[in-house]
C-alpha cells in the first residue's frame, strides 16, 4: 500500500457529531444491471471482481473522422425480449435499459407488488443526465432531411429525462411517488439516497432506485472530446480508463442502468427478504464554482462526504472502504484524493479506495448507480474490485487504490462518491446488516 511522504501534511478531519435520531431503516433487497461488462447483476459484479474493462471501439456510428473513437457499450442488450415493435418506436435507449433492469431488481428481491405492498406504496426514482437526447436529435435529423411527415411523434416525449421512471412505472403498476433527478454524473447517486429519504418521511413503503445513461451518440463523443475530457488511447481501448495513474487523460464515455429495491428494514425483514445492505445516509452539495471544472479547493467534494457521515451517525474512523468517483481526468483524480484526506485525515491511509470506472467508464448519470452495485457487493461478499490500469502511480494520488487485483476483506461501512458537471457533488453510506 502506498504510504504518504513524511513531510507532507494532511489535514485533520472535521469532528462529527453522529445522528442519534432514531429512523426507518432502509435497506436494499434487489438489484438489476444493464452495463457494458454484463446484462445482469451476476455478470456485472463477477466482470468487475475479475478486473475485465468493458471499453472498446465504437459500434453504434462510425467514429473514424473523430479524435476519440472508443466507448464503453451495452453488447447483446435485445430490447426485443422486453417490447414489442411498437412499443419500441416509442422509448429511447435509456428507458429500455431502465425497464430491463428493474425487471431485474423487483425479481431479485421477492417483492409481489400488490401483496407484500400496495402498488400506491411503491414508487420510482431515477437518475439520468441527458435522458433519451438521441431521440429529440433524431428527430430534428429526420425532419430537416426528410420533412415533417417522416418525424416519430414520440420523438419529443421519448426524450425527456423523466422517460425511464414513467416507463418502470407503467410496466410494473407502481402508483407511488415518481420522481427523476437530473445531476450529471451525481444523478444515480443523489436518486438511491432520495428514494431512501422518500421512505423514511413515510411517503413510499418501497422504491425502485438507480440512474442510466444510453446516449453513445456521434454528437455526444463530439461535444466531450472537444472538452478535452475523453481518452484518446484508441489502439488501446481497455488500457483508456486509468484513475489516479500518472499517464491518464481522460475517461472512457459509456453507457448502462442499474437499478436497486429499497424497502423498509421491518417489512423487507418480515417477509424473509435477502438483505445486501442498508442505506445510512447521504450527503449533497455545490461547488457555486463552475459548469465543468471543479472547486480547486475541492470544498464540495469534502461537504458531501462530512455530510454523508453525520447524515449516517458515523466518524470517519468507522469507514471501511470508499468506491471514489475516480473519473481518470488530471484534475479530478488528485482533487477526490486531496478530499478524501481532507475528511479522514491519517485514516485516509488505511481505507482501499477504488474506482470501478477503470472497468466501465464513465456512465454519467448512470455511473452513480453502477458504482453503489459495487458498493452494494462488496460488504454483501467482503471482495473489494480493483482499479485497473493503475501501472504509474501518481504521486498527487497516494492512497491505496487496490490496484490491478481484486482484494478480501470485511467491510462494514463503505461510501461511494459521485462528483458531476455543474458542480454537483453526492455522497452516499452503506452498511451492512
Amino acid at each position: 500500500m502506498l504510504r504518504r511522504r513524511r513531510s507532507e501534511q494532511v489535514n485533520a478531519p472535521t469532528i462529527i457529531i453522529p445522528n442519534t435520531n432514531k429512523r426507518r431503516r432502509i435497506v436494499v433487497t434487489g438489484i438489476g444491471a444493464i452495463t457494458v461488462l454484463g446484462l445482469n447483476l451476476v455478470d456485472t459484479w463477477n466482470n468487475l471482481v475479475a478486473g475485465r474493462s468493458g471499453i472498446g471501439p465504437i459500434t453504434q456510428f462510425d467514429p473514424s473522422h473523430l479524435p476519440v473513437r472508443i466507448a464503453g457499450e451495452v453488447k447483446g442488450f435485445d430490447p426485443l425480449k422486453y417490447f414489442d415493435p411498437k412499443e419500441l418506436r416509442r422509448m429511447a435507449r435509456c428507458s429500455q435499459f431502465a425497464v430491463a433492469a428493474a425487471q431485474e431488481a423487483i425479481e431479485h428481491s421477492g417483492l409481489r407488488i400488490g401483496k407484500d405492498v400496495k402498488s400506491d406504496r411503491i414508487g420510482v426514482v431515477m437518475g439520468t443526465a441527458l435522458g433519451g437526447y438521441e431521440m429529440s436529435e433524431g428527430g430534428s435529423r429526420e425532419y430537416y432531411q426528410y420533412g415533417y411527415k417522416r418525424v416519430n411523434p414520440f420523438a419529443l416525449p421519448a426524450a425527456l429525462p423523466n422517460a425511464p421512471a414513467h416507463h418502470i412505472s407503467t410496466r410494473f403498476g407502481l402508483k407511488g411517488l415518481l420522481s427523476t433527478v437530473v445531476a450529471a454524473c451525481a444523478s444515480g447517486t443523489q436518486a438511491i439516497g432520495d428514494a431512501a429519504e422518500m421512505i423514511r418521511l413515510g411517503k413510499a413503503d418501497a422504491v425502485l432506485a438507480g440512474g442510466v445513461e444510453a446516449v453513445v451518440t456521434e454528437t455526444a463523443i463530439v461535444a466531450f472530446a472537444k472538452m478535452r475530457v475523453l481518452s484518446t488511447l484508441n489502439e488501446q481501448p481497455e488500457l483508456a480508463q486509468r484513475p489516479f495513474d500518472l499517464t491518464r487523460d481522460g475517461f472512457a464515455y459509456s453507457e448502462g442502468c442499474a437499478v436497486m429495491m429499497l424497502e423498509d428494514y421491518e417489512r423487507a425483514k418480515a417477509r424473509g427478504a435477502t438483505i445486501y445492505a442498508e442505506v445510512l445516509g447521504m450527503g449533497v452539495s455545490s461547488d457555486a464554482y463552475h459548469i465543468a471544472i471543479p472547486d480547486p479547493s475541492a470544498g464540495g467534494a469534502i461537504r458531501a462526504m462530512q455530510w454523508a457521515l453525520q447524515d449516517a451517525g458515523l466518524a470517519p474512523h468507522h469507514v471501511d472502504y470508499i468506491n471514489a468517483h475516480g473519473s481518470a481526468t488530471q484534475t479530478n483524480d488528485a482533487l477526490e484524493t486531496a478530499a478524501i484526506k481532507h475528511v479522514f485525515g491519517e485514516h485516509a491511509y488505511d481505507i482501499p479506495v477504488t474506482s470501478t470506472k477503470s472497468m466501465v467508464g464513465h456512465a454519467m448519470g448512470a455511473a452513480g448507480a453502477i458504482e453503489a452495485l459495487s458498493t452494494i457487493m462488496t460488504i454483501k461478499t467482503g471482495i473489494i474490485p480493483p482499479t485497473i490500469n493503475l501501472h504509474h502511480p501518481d504521486p498527487a494520488c497516494d492512497l491505496d487504490y487496490v490496484p490491478h487485483r481484486a482484494r478480501l476483506k470485511e467491510v462494514v461501512y463503505a461510501i461511494s462518491n459521485s462528483f458531476g458537471l455543474g458542480g454537483q457533488n453526492a455522497t452516499i453510506v452503506f452498511g451492512k446488516v
